[in-house]
């Protein structure tokens, strides 16, 4: 009988991680069976509580579901913990809920691993200071880089955030408002405002990037997001979406799961070419 997992969220029907769970598996050799939940947005809990009393084994968590999922679980990842946020679910052989953040380290293996991103030295800016960036701190303090900038339209929780990176990691961490930006320069900007699902850009200045710096938007789309669009017109020397976030944060959730890594490369370029 196939082992039972799903991703749970409202909306969820556009959910891609049915079929990036199910390429995992087949490559893997693992037999599972991988559903989407409507979840209730009022009684989160008990579609959780249901989905493991009838067997399931772990779930993903989506939006709008993530803080609560961090309230529910009886223990946490250390990245979880500081990311306020819980996107993967684990059953213990107890029967406790375990939560995991796998946001961050997808965002630092497709960088790193999948185009070559060096993280060691680089001086790195985050854009936004909400749930998106607080998910990815912890891996992104840990991949070596020399300084983390954050900054945000409101530069108080940019601040905040950066408070709470600095108690995670020796890595130096900065904040400021967007125009604190001005005649600053850097090796890779994340973008990890929700600017672009407006198709808008944050008020950045024009020459943020060091020579050969890298753009990264964590959102993704069948055409160039209006950031990468930003990063090409600004002279990256590469602008990237986050489609191979979204695989590798799925990977390292399966992995927590089955105890085995998939390949990932062959399934971004699955999702790309069906777009």
């Amino acid at each position: 009988m196939p082992h039972r997992y799903a991703v749970i969220g409202n909306p969820i029907a556009h959910s891609q991680s049915p079929v990036i769970h199910a390429a995992f598996a087949e490559q893997c050799g693992e037999v599972i069976d991988y559903g989407r939940i409507l979840g209730d947005r009022h009684d989160f809990a008990a579609d959780v509580q249901r989905f493991f009393a009838q067997g399931g084994l772990g779930l993903n968590v989506t939006l709008p579901f993530k803080e609560q999922a961090w309230a529910l679980v009886d223990e946490r990842s250390e990245r979880a913990e500081v990311a306020g946020a819980v996107n993967t679910l684990i059953v213990l052989p107890d029967g406790r809920l375990r939560g995991d953040n796998t946001d961050g380290i997808g965002l630092v293996r497709d960088l790193a691993d999948n185009h070559g991103f060096t993280f060691a030295g680089a001086r790195v800016l985050l854009l936004g200071a909400g749930g998106a960036a607080r998910g990815v701190l912890v891996p992104l303090l840990g991949s070596g880089l020399r300084e983390l900038v954050i900054a945000n339209r409101t530069a108080e929780r940019a601040h905040t955030l950066a408070v709470l990176g600095s108690g995670s990691s020796t890595v130096p961490v900065a904040a400021c408002g967007f125009e604190g930006l001005i005649g600053e320069r850097f090796d890779l900007v994340i973008n990890a405002t929700s600017a672009g699902l407006s198709g808008a850009v944050p008020p950045i200045p024009a020459d943020l990037l060091a020579p050969g710096g890298w753009t990264y938007d964590m959102l993704y789309g069948a055409e160039p997001t209006a950031f990468c669009r930003w990063g090409q017109a600004h002279g990256a020397a590469r602008s990237l979406d986050g489609l191979g976030m979204l695989v590798e944060q799925a990977a390292e959730s399966f992995r927590l799961w089955r105890g085995v890594r998939p390949r990932t490369a062959e399934v971004i370029a699955m999702l790309r070419a069906a777009d």
